[in-house]
C-alpha cells in the first residue's frame, strides 16, 4: 500500500486543522512539508454552522461558504487554496493505527503515513444514546450532529416530515440552537433536559429563566428534571414516540439528542497522559 512522509501532519480535519494549516503557512511552511489527514471529504469548515444556517428553511448555507477560517473574520481556506500553498489534503482518510513511538499512521485502507511531528486534532464525538443500551435508540430519524453528513439527513428528514414533531434531547447548544431552527422550520418542538435549567454550566438560573422564556414563547415546549429512557418504532422502523422516565410519552416523528460529547483519544490509548477523559497537554509529538 502507499507510504506517505511529511515533516509535520495533522490528525483531524476539523476547524482546529483548518485554523492550524492557515497559521503554519503564515510561519512559512514549504510545500509539500504539511498534510491535513480527515475520514469527512471536505475541507476543514466551521462546524458551528451545521447547528445554524445550514438548516434554515430559506437560503441555508452550503460549503463552499463556511470554510475555515471565515469564522475568525479570516481568509476562506478553500480545498485550491491548500492546493496553493502545498499543503496535501488526505480526505475520506480514516486513520485507525497510530504509532507515536514510530512516528507513523495507519488508514483504514492500509496506507502509512509518517511524521517528524504530529499535531493531534481529532477533536471529539457524540455521545450516543445506543452507547447506554437505551431501548429503541437505533430507531430512523434519531439524529446526532457533529458533520455535514449529519446536518444533511436532519434537514432532508425537516423536509420530509413539514409541519411534523420534534423532540430535542438535551438543553445544552445544541439542544438549544436545533430548538429554534427546528421551529424556524415550522416544527412542533419539545425539548427535554434533567438539569433544572438550561446551560446549567455556563447561564444562572435568571440567565436561563430569560432565554427559557424566549424560546417559550416562540412555542418550544422545555421539559426539565428528567430523561428520554426508551423510543418506539413505527412499521417503518422511524421513531414514534419518546419515553421519559417521568412516565411521559412524547409523539416523535424526528428526534434530536445533544448531551454532550466525548475526547476522541482513542487511537493514542497508552501513548498519552491522559486527564478526565482526554490528553492532559496540547501536543505537538
Amino acid at each position: 500500500m502507499a507510504e506517505h512522509s511529511f515533516k509535520y501532519i495533522i490528525v483531524g480535519g476539523g476547524v482546529s486543522a483548518g485554523y492550524a494549516a492557515k497559521e503554519f503557512v503564515n510561519q512559512g511552511v514549504k510545500p509539500g512539508e504539511l498534510a491535513i489527514i480527515s475520514k469527512e471529504a471536505v475541507a476543514p469548515y466551521e462546524r458551528p454552522a451545521l447547528s445554524k444556517a445550514y438548516l434554515f428553511p430559506e437560503s441555508p448555507a452550503r460549503l463552499p461558504g463556511f470554510h475555515t477560517c471565515v469564522g475568525s473574520g479570516g481568509e476562506r481556506l478553500l480545498p485550491e487554496w491548500y492546493n496553493e500553498k502545498g499543503v496535501q489534503l488526505h480526505l475520506s482518510t480514516e486513520i485507525v493505527k497510530a504509532d507515536l513511538a514510530a512516528k507513523s499512521l495507519t488508514s483504514a485502507k492500509g496506507e502509512t503515513f509518517t511524521y517528524q511531528t504530529l499535531v493531534i486534532a481529532t477533536g471529539s464525538t457524540v455521545i450516543r444514546l445506543t452507547d447506554f443500551g437505551v431501548e429503541g435508540a437505533d430507531a430512523k430519524n434519531i439524529f446526532y450532529l457533529r458533520e455535514v453528513d449529519d446536518a444533511d439527513k436532519l434537514y432532508e428528514a425537516i423536509k420530509a416530515k413539514k409541519n411534523g414533531k420534534a423532540v430535542v434531547v438535551g438543553g445544552g447548544y445544541i439542544g438549544l440552537e436545533l430548538s429554534a431552527v427546528l421551529r424556524l422550520n415550522n416544527i412542533d418542538v419539545t425539548m427535554v433536559y434533567p438539569e433544572p435549567w438550561c446551560m446549567p454550566r455556563l447561564f444562572t438560573a435568571e440567565i436561563a429563566a430569560f432565554y427559557e422564556g424566549y424560546y417559550a414563547n416562540k412555542g418550544v415546549n422545555i421539559i426539565k428534571g428528567t430523561v428520554a429512557t426508551g423510543f418506539t418504532s413505527n412499521s417503518d422502523g422511524e421513531v414514534k414516540e419518546v419515553k421519559l422516565k417521568d412516565g411521559r410519552v412524547l409523539e416523535a416523528d424526528i428526534v434530536v439528542v445533544g448531551v454532550g460529547g466525548r475526547p476522541q483519544i482513542s487511537l493514542f490509548k497508552g501513548q498519552v497522559e491522559e486527564e478526565k477523559g482526554g490528553i492532559k497537554h496540547l501536543l505537538w509529538l
